[in-house]
């Protein structure tokens, strides 16, 4: 699958079996980095569960749900990114992503998250984006308000993240708040 350039520097690529290894390498490099805020750290022990997460994913994109791609950067891997299963009935869907340590500080889930959205309202023609973040993260809080998402509240320990319960801020984007402030910029169409 051929890759869709971002800017210069960051690519996506949707995801393939042909990267199980290089995705699980990323993970077991950066476990314990990634186990503060993410749940799913500890049952991705094995190149098989990585495989596994795959196939889910290209499942997800034939039964028309969505999609997941790696983030390349510079040539490297350095992370996932992608819609959770998409609500057609009502429309929405939420965004889930993940980066390596040394990836971080770059701008690049700022940038991903911008396609994403593009490829929500403008290709998917979606109403509502959702994005979920830890209360104490504050890196991934950020980079959503950054985008211009609106909280819409607080769910009180909603993420189960090992041996304790996390708060998660809920944050939004609809099609009208995006297409005002971005316009279009979807590259996205011939790609998926």
């Amino acid at each position: 699958m051929a890759f869709l350039q971002v800017d210069d520097d960051i690519a996506l690529k949707r995801l393939d079996q042909e990267d199980a290894e290089v995705i699980f390498n990323l993970v077991d490099k950066n476990r314990e980095y990634l186990r503060e805020w993410l749940p799913w750290v500890d049952s991705n022990a094995t190149i098989e569960e990585t495989r596994t997460f795959i196939k889910s994913t290209d499942d997800q994109h034939n039964q028309n749900f969505g999609f997941h791609s790696s983030i390349w950067f510079r040539g490297e891997i350095a992370g996932i990114i992608g819609f959770h299963k998409i609500d057609w009935m009502n429309r929405n869907v939420e965004i889930g992503f993940w980066l390596g340590e040394k990836f971080q500080g770059n701008g690049i889930i700022t940038k991903c998250c911008k396609v994403l959205l593009d490829i929500a309202f403008y290709d998917y023609d979606l109403k509502r984006v959702q994005i979920r973040a830890a209360t104490g993260n504050k890196k991934s809080n950020a980079i959503i308000e950054r985008l211009g998402f609106i909280k819409e509240g607080v769910a009180r320990q909603a993420e189960l993240l090992y041996n304790h319960y996390v708060d998660l801020n809920v944050y939004s984007m609809i099609a009208e708040d995006w297409k005002a402030c971005y316009g279009l910029n979807s590259k996205m169409s011939s790609w998926m």
